[in-house]
């Protein structure tokens, strides 16, 4: 019999739990508040014992006979305090409250909506395919003389259309009964929201792939319903409205955030699927390494010790690294192709009209443009400082009470 206080041979209250074999492995969490934890087989079992109410002094007796070795209860079950496993004496274990939005979520993901998305998307490829112009291109951002409404559409026009992506992907996890959420970040220097799907951790790996993807569903359908909301205003020569322009301006730039999710070294929605798919890790870190020490190997340097890499994530990256090319290369094309002109074909606007104006309004438009661009990127700024600051801060806590 293993020695333990008497005060261990009580039950313990523990949250509602989920448990998910996962490879080797048991992911164990609370999907309430997105605390997860990774378990060996018999680590997820003694859990289990401890959760359905045995004594945890009991549970280490059974665990010992049954797996021959004696368990540091203590750890142990510091362990799943600093998880927030366990609910104390003090408060009764917590009852999960419903998920809002869930309804929402599984009526948008029903067949009935999967057929109208479809019949969205073959429509707005036949409208294309009869009216080329309507095909997104770098042309179609120039809808206007004005480089304010440009500058307008790129910031604050694409706003509503990447919350609807984001919230594609939280609908999608809440349909699962996750407490997916949204918040604001950026990437790089661009403003953008971000949704929290920690909990998928805990949901069968089959079932992951609509909650990563549904944002990508979400740009096909947006640039449908633009392209077909252009079509029908359509002057009868063949060239868009106003209000048709835009909406063309608005799916070429979607258009280009879903080329983004390719960019598999900015961890985009392609490379948690890709994560998923292949069973690995820190399959980035990996990659990198193993790109770094073929570069070393070309210029005749020593590669750098890989023993340290995780055996799935170095025996994938042999190849991935090849794809995470592939990501720095379609990074790249869109850059060439499609932003730098257009950027530079915005330039050339702004310059003209505060070199050359031809009326007052011309310089006004041009100081209006670069007011709201220059102010995104002090937005970005203060959020990049209070992200440090949040940082910062919790590292100093951890300090303290370590």
């Amino acid at each position: 019999m293993s020695t333990v206080p008497s005060t261990l041979r009580q039950p313990l209250r523990v949250h509602p739990l989920t448990y998910l074999p996962d490879g080797d492995d048991v992911v164990v969490g609370r999907t309430d508040v997105d605390s997860f934890g990774v378990f060996p087989p018999d680590g997820a079992a003694l859990l289990r014992r401890i959760a359905d109410g045995m004594p945890p002094a009991d549970a280490a007796d059974w665990y010992a006979e049954t797996y021959g070795e004696q368990v540091d209860l203590a750890e142990f079950l510091g362990v799943l305090s600093e998880l927030d496993f366990l609910a104390g004496d003090e408060r009764p274990a917590a009852t999960p409250a419903p998920v809002r939005w869930q309804r929402l979520g599984r009526w948008l993901f029903s067949p009935p909506a999967r057929v109208l998305y479809a019949l969205l998307l073959v429509g707005a490829v036949t409208a294309m395919a009869l009216r080329p112009r309507l095909i997104p291109q770098p042309d179609n951002f120039f809808y206007t003389d004005y480089v304010t409404a440009l500058a307008l559409t790129v910031f604050l026009g694409q706003i509503p259309l990447i919350l609807v992506h984001e919230s594609f992907h939280a609908l999608a996890g809440r349909r699962l009964g996750l407490r997916s959420g949204l918040r604001v970040d950026h990437r790089l220097h661009f403003l953008t929201f971000e949704t929290n799907l920690d909990g998928l951790v805990v949901v069968p790996r089959r079932q992951r792939y609509l909650p990563m993807l549904a944002g990508m569903l979400a740009d096909l359908l947006l640039v449908a319903v633009l392209t077909l909301a252009a079509a029908a205003t359509l002057h009868p020569d063949g060239s868009p409205s106003g209000v048709g322009g835009f909406c063309l301006a608005l799916a070429f730039l979607t258009v280009l955030r879903f080329a983004w999710q390719f960019a598999f070294y900015l961890r985009t929605d392609l490379y948690g699927v890709v994560t998923t798919v292949l069973g690995a890790h820190d399959l980035q870190g990996a990659a990198r390494r193993v790109l770094a020490n073929r570069a070393r190997r070309l210029v005749g340097r020593p590669p750098v010790d890989e023993a340290g890499l995780h055996p799935r994530d170095r025996e994938v990256a042999r190849w991935y690294s090849w794809l995470l090319l592939v990501g720095y290369a379609v990074s790249l094309g869109v850059l060439v192709f499609a932003v730098l002109p257009t950027t530079l074909r915005t330039i050339g606007l702004t310059a003209a009209r505060l070199v050359h104006p031809a009326h007052a309004a011309e310089i006004v438009d041009a100081l209006i443009f670069l007011t709201v661009t220059v102010g995104q990127f002090v937005l970005v700024g203060a959020l990049m400082v209070r992200n440090r600051r949040q940082r910062r801060a919790a590292a100093d806590l951890r300090h303290l009470t370590q």
